[in-house]
Formats: structure tokens, C-alpha cells, sequence
């Protein structure tokens, strides 16, 4: 179905402000849209997309019930609405932007939608494992966006922040984020492979979200994941094809009281099968479970 067919049947029903909200998240219900990238539920990614097809946030929408909107509106409203349901285009790629550590990033194709089991921790900085005045260098592994890198050198004012990843393309998208929090002259953003570009420097914080989504796992994601670069998430047959090199040479550019910290999603069993012996602090998470660790160099030593 093309945009005009979806859009022409509702068309001539719809008028107010709740009468799309209400459309949409009955559509997106039916149609068992996939929210884990977004806002959990379809009424919530309705609202969502209401809002930003009208240039407004959520919460702006509650005086608004009754409004009735122009037909221009409505159909950029319509327009977000079947990219959504029957594209499974997630709805950040829809808007162009994402929040993480409340703020906000621009985003589309070329990233992961920002999400990390490390928000909580990074907005703790990760106290009481790293003392802040002993952090002058910070580095992050496969960076996306740069929505964790900038969120770092937000949290860590007096540090300088290097931010590597393996795709130009994200890169890109990276930069214009950097420029528009203003963090130019903190924040340098690399093509690396893991440490490839960094010879021996050495970091008082690495903090990487990286590849973790095994084979089977791969292969049965929600379409919305097939709109993410599979780069970013594909780490072979058992998710440590990242893990693994990133553990064994994080250790050569730690400073002696530096912290490692990488999210393992669904790899922690297997992570631990294979490397029992490692100093790994799991972190438990305020929502319940762990999927991320914490590892001092001086346990490492």
C-alpha cells in the first residue's frame, strides 16, 4: 500500500488533534509495531509522532485535544503515521532525532538509535568505581552517534573525550552532533578499529556499547532493527566477535587506576563461559538484571 491509499481512507474522518492520536495508536496496535527502540507502546509512539509532525513535543499536546488540524497537517502527520506502521521505520529515524541522557541528538540510518544500559551509570559517573578528579581522559568505543561520548564530556567537564567507530558514515552523523552541543574542541571523534588509530595512548575511562547480537538472535529481530546498520549489531555466532578483541587489548591503554566499562546485553552468559577467570564487576541495572560490566586496570594487573 502506498502513502495516498493509506492516507485516504481516514482522510475525511479525522480532524481533531485526538482523533489522529487515537487513529494512530489503534493502527500501530493492530499492526504489532515493535516499540523497544522508541517510547514502549504504540499509543506512546503515536503521540510521539503527532507531536513532532506538528513542530511540538508531547507534552505539549494536552490543551490541544480538541483543536482540529489543516489538511497540510494532517497529512505530515499521516505521512509519519505510515512510515511507521507499514515501513517499520522506528520513529527516530521518522523525526530525525533521539534523547539520551536527556539531551538530544540528531539521528538516522547511519547510527543505532541511542539506548544503552549505561545511561544511569553515566549519568552517575559511575561513582563509587571512578573519582572524578582523576579522569582527564575518557575513550569510547564505536561512538554512533557520539550521544554517549558527548553525554561523557558533559558529565566530565575537565576531561578531554576521544570517540572512535569503524563506519565514516556514523562518523558523520557524530560530528554534527558534537557541533551542536558545542563540544568541538573537547570531544575528537576517529576511524579506528577498536585501538587501531590510537597507538599507545592510554585512557582513565574506555566505556564501549558495542556489537553484541548473536546469529539466532540476529535473524529473528523486529523489522524496525533491519532499518539500524547491521554493523552495529551483528557480532557473530555467539555476540563476542567484538567483545572478545576489545577485552584483550583494552587493558595496553588504561592508566594504571583507569575503568573499563562495555554493555554485553544478551553476550553476558556467554562472556562468561568463555572468559570466567576475568575481574568483571557487573553492574546491576535500576530497572533489574545486569548486562554490563565494570573492570579496574588494577584488578586487571
Amino acid at each position: 500500500m502506498d502513502m495516498d491509499a493509506y492516507a485516504r481512507a481516514p482522510r475525511a474522518r479525522l480532524r481533531s488533534v485526538a482523533d489522529y492520536l487515537r487513529w494512530g495508536a489503534s493502527r500501530f496496535a493492530a499492526a504489532g509495531i515493535d516499540c523497544s527502540q522508541g517510547r514502549q507502546n504504540p499509543r506512546a509512539e503515536a503521540e510521539y509522532l503527532l507531536a513532532r509532525a506538528l513542530h511540538l513535543e508531547p507534552e505539549d499536546l494536552s490543551g490541544l485535544w480538541t483543536a482540529r488540524l489543516l489538511p497540510e497537517e494532517g497529512d505530515r502527520v499521516l505521512q509519519f503515521f505510515y512510515q511507521r506502521e507499514l515501513l517499520r521505520r522506528p520513529a527516530a529515524y521518522i523525526t530525525g532525532e533521539a534523547w539520551f541522557a536527556g539531551l538530544r541528538f540528531r539521528v538516522d540510518e547511519r547510527v543505532l538509535i541511542p539506548r544503552s544500559l549505561l545511561e544511569p551509570f553515566i549519568e552517575e559517573g559511575f561513582s563509587p568505581w571512578v573519582e572524578e578528579d582523576r579522569v582527564q581522559r575518557i575513550l569510547e568505543i564505536g561512538t554512533g552517534s557520539a550521544c554517549m561520548a558527548i553525554a561523557l564530556a558533559l558529565r566530565f567537564p575537565d576531561a578531554s573525550v576521544d570517540a572512535v567507530d569503524l563506519s565514516p558514515d556514523a562518523l558523520a552523523v557524530a560530528r554534527a552532533n558534537v557541533r551542536a552541543h558545542g563540544l568541538e574542541g573537547r570531544v575528537r571523534l576517529l576511524e579506528s578499529d577498536l585501538f587501531s588509530a590510537l597507538g599507545g595512548e592510554r585512557y582513565d575511562l574506555i566505556l564501549s556499547n558495542p556489537p553484541y547480537v548473536d546469529a539466532v538472535a540476529m535473524a529473528e529481530l523486529p523489522p524496525e532493527y533491519r532499518h539500524e546498520p547491521r554493523l552495529a549489531l551483528a557480532a557473530g555466532e555467539d555476540g563476542l566477535a567484538c567483545l572478545l578483541p576489545l577485552l584483550d587489548a583494552a587493558p595496553c591503554h588504561l592508566t594504571s587506576h583507569g575503568v573499563l566499562v562495555v554493555e554485553t546485553g544478551d553476550a553476558e552468559e556467554a562472556l562468561i563461559r568463555r572468559r570466567p577467570e576475568l575481574p568483571l564487576i557487573w553492574l546491576e541495572h535500576p530497572a533489574g538484571g545486569s548486562g554490563a560490566f565494570l573492570m579496574l586496570a588494577e584488578d586487571e594487573g
